[in-house]
């Protein structure tokens, strides 16, 4: 890799340890939002990686992009979640809005001075968003929304949001709705076993009115620029539980050297050196899968299958890894004393969210 972006890897791997780390236990045991976290993360041109200098994005590779997100996975899950759906969420507006549409509202969205929020799954149409309810009518001259959206991060907290929303009895197209608009309103925050410093939250849209320019692409090219974003915001999650699963092992590994039984660490027993042997491998090989499919983007290539895979791989192990992590540290494992059982709480949704993992063998069976 170049040295260019194995510098901007170490400088992030500082961020993490000087920002992130020292917030990290006190706000998931809170239920904190880090909105300032973000702030900083914006700043330090973290959420703009993979999009066009001439936006203020980082142009970089997505592979690279992905390494990053990896790092900040492996410091707090709540923030590397939050900054891929923040990726996600300019995807719609960088690739099918206009250049008068992404001059001006996308240098703002990059900078991280706009946080933004992604909307498709609603309470009944999660898995099949083409069962949606949410619409979208034109009046005058503007778009009007009505509907409620589910299971949205940054829900309450966001700056702006990428909505889908039925334009016709099988259209559905891409809106960007500032959080200010009038009508916008939001439930409580789901009350979750995982990720507390992430807000989570349902979206009510009550006659909430666009102008027309606030259309992204053209009326029913919603679904495609949703399916086309869930590719790339996969491999995002992927990287991102592939850093929580090496934290875990991290760890494991740490207590498994200092912690002894029968005269010896307990790393030096058979049982045990094999069961990390086999957490290191599932990360191993979670991580290639997603820097492979990662490549594929950045050449050109199709890559709604290896994102398939890499998601349903990386996240399945992350959950199994994080698991065998518990165990590793015994009874101190499943008390709070020590972080590793919020880590496995943390991978449990990776398998759910941007697509389930049984969404995810059904793309690969397709292709098959």
């Amino acid at each position: 890799m170049e040295t260019e972006y194995e510098q901007l890897l170490a400088l992030t791997r500082e961020l993490c340890h000087d920002v992130l780390a020292p917030r990290v236990a006190q706000a998931e045991e809170a239920g904190e939002f880090p909105r300032d976290v973000f702030r900083a993360l914006g700043d330090a041109g973290r959420l703009s990686l993979p999009y066009p200098e001439r936006w203020g994005g980082g142009a970089v590779p997505y592979e690279v992009y992905l390494r990053v997100l990896e790092e900040l996975g492996a410091t707090w899950s709540s923030v590397a979640v939050g900054v891929s759906v923040h990726v996600l969420s300019c995807f719609g507006l960088a690739q099918f809005g206009t250049d008068e549409q992404r001059d001006r509202w996308l240098p703002d969205m990059l900078s991280g001075r706009l946080l933004g929020a992604y909307c498709l799954s609603e309470s009944h149409a999660g898995s099949d968003p083409a069962a949606m309810l949410t619409s979208a009518q034109r009046a005058g001259g503007q778009w009007v929304l009505n509907g409620t959206k589910a299971w949205v991060t940054h829900g309450g907290q966001a700056d702006f949001y990428q909505v889908m929303a039925k334009t016709g009895a099988t259209e559905v197209s891409c809106f960007l709705v500032p959080g200010e608009a009038p009508g916008l309103g939001f439930d409580a925050p789901e009350r979750k076993m995982g990720l507390m410093g992430s807000t989570t939250a349902s979206v009510r849209f009550e006659d909430v009115r666009v102008d027309e320019d606030r259309l992204l692409g053209v009326p029913g090219q919603g679904l495609k620029i949703a399916l086309t974003g869930l590719d790339s915001g996969r491999l995002g999650i992927a990287a991102a539980a592939t850093g929580l699963a090496s934290r875990a092992l991290a760890d494991a590994v740490t207590y498994a050297k200092e912690r002894e039984t029968f005269g010896r660490p307990i790393i030096e027993h058979q049982g045990l050196a094999f069961l990390l042997a086999d957490m290191d491998a599932a990360v191993e090989s979670a991580r290639q899968l997603t820097r492979s499919a990662a490549r594929r983007r950045d050449n050109g290539q199709r890559f709604t299958r290896e994102a398939a895979i890499a998601k349903l791989v990386a996240t399945d192990n992350a959950m199994r890894v994080t698991t065998d992590a518990v165990q590793v540290l015994g009874g101190a494992g499943y008390t709070r004393d020590f972080p590793v059982e919020r880590y496995m709480r943390e991978a449990k949704v990776m398998q759910i969210f941007e697509g389930t993992n049984q969404i995810q063998r059904m793309i690969v069976a397709r292709d098959l």
